[in-house]
């Protein structure tokens, strides 16, 4: 069932139309790619979403309009975003970076946790959970920033560029926990991936994007089966 609901969603930078009228819909428990070369606007999509940019269109979750919402009611809706470029506190240990994730949401006694669930996702952070972030690998800040977006139990989870820099066998390893994750969380994923291979491999439901409009939605399936289609947007 689709749960996150896109329908006609443009966004300018003044003289720039970065979308145009975009439209897609995405279910729980399932892993929507949204793919397309540089500068297509699939990072203003996910910025748009979570109220970050104005747009014009509809957003709905649930039923309920976010479209121009302040971020923190979008927020406390249930929706995280991760941004690209692993946003995380280097002078702050794993265990305070995932804490403050989890600050606004939980109290004191229920955080503890939350963070659990986390470093049994995360191995990785468990064993480095009183180490400052500035000590990680680029694969463990990923995790670090997607983990803190976890610890506020999130229902809408966007995703932009986690592979970035990072060795295959990490990105392998990611994302086959994040296709875990979204079937026992029953989470709204919505993945932006420049690796359109690996974000294929994992995704229900693909959206390409080119020049801010949406030229296919489909199956996943489909799109990468789709050789003329994978060659002149996706660049493999």
């Amino acid at each position: 069932m689709a749960v996150l609901e896109v329908h006609e969603l443009s966004v300018s930078y003044g003289a720039v139309q970065a979308l145009r009228e975009v439209s897609f819909r995405a279910a729980e428990g399932e892993v929507t790619a949204v793919l397309g070369a540089n500068g297509a606007g699939k990072t203003t999509l996910l910025r748009a979403i979570s109220g970050l940019v104005k747009c014009r269109g509809t957003i709905r979750y649930a039923g309920e309009h976010l479209e121009n919402s302040p971020v923190e009611r979008i927020v406390r809706r249930g929706v995280a975003h991760v941004p690209e470029g692993r946003s995380v506190i280097e002078e702050m240990t794993v265990d305070e970076n995932l804490r403050l994730g989890a600050l606004w949401r939980f109290g004191r006694r229920e955080r503890g946790p939350v963070i659990e669930e986390v470093y049994e996702l995360f191995p990785a952070l468990a064993e480095r959970r009183r180490q400052h972030a500035s000590t990680l690998s680029g694969g463990e800040r990923q995790m670090l920033s997607i983990g803190r977006a976890l610890v506020a139990k999130p229902k809408v989870l966007l995703l932009d560029e986690p592979s970035l820099g990072l060795a295959p066998i990490i990105t392998a390893r990611l994302m086959a926990v994040l296709r875990d994750l979204t079937v026992s969380s029953r989470l709204v994923v919505v993945l932006v991936e420049q690796n359109a291979r690996s974000a294929l491999s994992i995704a229900e439901q693909a959206v390409v994007i080119n020049l801010g409009r949406v030229v296919v939605s489909a199956e996943a399936a489909t799109v990468a089966a789709d050789a003329e289609l994978r060659r002149h947007y996706l660049g493999y």
